[in-house]
């Protein structure tokens, strides 16, 4: 008992000064308490985000009143470790919170920092390397990979449980390289074997932007999928097969697969595993639409448009199974709206309701003064391409589902020379420099590698 209140006392004076931070850092708005062993304040409890709370139950085995009280322990043992890593000075080795009541660890260069650990309530480690030892090689480990990046090695990080900067590698003399360019010793490195290569995550999203080939933009249609590959519908105008996509965001996206114009006005775009289809269109300031299907509309039916220029823009089906005649030729097959659009709004989504209809194709006007516009339905392009709507009701796709090969002579793990020529789907392209072909870096989506025929 006597132990236990003197834990109590000793955790409350460490988080005195810092509780209302920790508090916010959980997402609590309660008064701190100054006893760590206790519930989360009712009214810090209340204001806990339901969605949030969902979430740990469901990602961490957690039953409702389990989250809440670890959120309260949690910020209280972060108070703490903030209070510890002051006091300790040079010998701080780093804090972890373990355990499902969130216990609190701290680590220590110095075993005379002990008793004081043990004092604030936390289980006190002693270890051979401080925290600022640890970062500051890490820190060596960056500056070298900013000026190039490391060959094979596609994670590092500080490991306060290990007490060591981990390498992740895909061999010994990778990480040995690059310890030895940072100047880094192997004493406070751990090498572990690499766990996949790291990439980042954008969504496809009806009505954003894309580029082609890093030049003229469009607009999605809407996401699809055919097999495992996943994609995007948008206009036949945009692209022609082989030119190269990028996103939103000028990440590298894919490429076109299919295209038809005039005639028709539809394209298929396949992109790489770092997109990921999301049965959505861009409300552009509104809540994004989520598509549940592509039942065609009526004439008067009200329909709305999203694309990357003018955003949201609604209007009515004036006239289906028209025909229009561009410069570049007659395109039939194509239904006629009173919704305004501009360039750059190419190719963008077309919905009525959560349906949806179309890829925007071309028109008269604008949006300052109105005009007409046609679009592209939706169902003969998914038919044209045999690729399915992503909508709602689809099974989720795994991220890291292999693309499906479109077929060619360029292969990953190949020593490609300056002014080889490769076929990679219905494009050539000659390389613009030696390199060894990596898995995901086919010749539409590295332009500095390859240029297209």
């Amino acid at each position: 008992m006597e132990r236990s209140m003197l834990r109590r006392r000793a955790l409350a004076a460490c988080t005195a000064t810092v509780a209302v931070g920790a508090l916010a850092l959980a997402g609590l708005t309660g008064t701190a308490s100054a006893d760590p062993t206790s519930r989360v304040p009712a009214a810090g409890a209340d204001q806990l985000s339901p969605g949030l709370l969902k979430a740990m139950q469901r990602d961490l085995g957690l039953t409702a009143d389990q989250a809440r009280s670890r959120l309260g322990n949690e910020s209280r043992a972060v108070a703490a470790a903030s209070g510890l890593m002051r006091s300790l000075g040079a010998g701080y080795a780093g804090a972890r919170i373990s355990g499902g009541d969130a216990g609190l660890t701290v680590a220590t260069t110095d075993a005379s920092d002990t008793a004081r650990i043990t004092e604030a309530g936390a289980e006190a480690v002693v270890v051979d390397h401080s925290l600022a030892e640890l970062n500051t090689a890490k820190a060596a480990l960056d500056r070298v990979a900013l000026r190039k990046a490391p060959a094979d090695v596609p994670a590092w990080y500080v490991d306060v449980a290990a007490n060591r900067v981990v390498v992740q590698a895909d061999g010994g003399a990778a990480a040995d390289a690059f310890l030895a360019a940072a100047g880094v010793s192997r004493a406070l490195v751990k090498v572990a074997p690499s766990q996949g290569t790291p990439r980042t995550f954008a969504d496809l999203r009806g009505g954003d932007a894309y580029y082609m080939n890093g030049s003229g933009r469009c607009s999605i249609g809407f996401p699809v999928k055919r097999g495992t590959q996943s994609g995007f519908v948008s206009a036949g105008h945009c692209g022609t097969p082989g030119v190269s996509t990028s996103g939103y965001n000028q990440q590298a996206q894919g490429s076109f697969q299919g295209s038809t114009f005039p005639g028709r006005d539809y394209s298929w775009v396949a992109t790489n595993t770092n997109w990921t289809p999301r049965p959505l269109v861009n409300g552009y300031g509104n809540p994004d639409i989520t598509v549940t299907g592509s039942t065609e509309a009526i004439e008067g039916q009200s329909v709305c448009r999203s694309g990357s220029t003018t955003g949201w823009h609604c209007g009515t089906i004036q006239q289906r199974n028209s025909s229009v005649t561009y410069q570049e030729g007659t395109v039939s097959g194509v239904t006629r709206t009173n919704v305004c659009a501009e360039p750059g709004d190419s190719g963008g989504s077309f919905i009525s309701g959560s349906q949806a209809q179309g890829v925007t194709s071309g028109g008269t006007g604008n949006c300052s003064q109105g005009g007409t516009t046609y679009f592209q339905p939706i169902n003969p392009a998914l038919a044209a391409y045999g690729v399915t709507l992503v909508t709602n009701g689809s099974t989720p796709p795994d991220p890291t589902d292999p693309p499906t090969n479109p077929g060619g002579t360029w292969a990953a793990g190949t020593n490609y020379s300056a002014g080889d020529v490769v076929t990679y789907g219905s494009a050539s392209y000659r390389c613009l420099q030696a390199h060894l072909a990596q898995p995901g870096w086919t010749p539409p989506n590295v332009p500095a590698l390859w240029q297209a025929l």
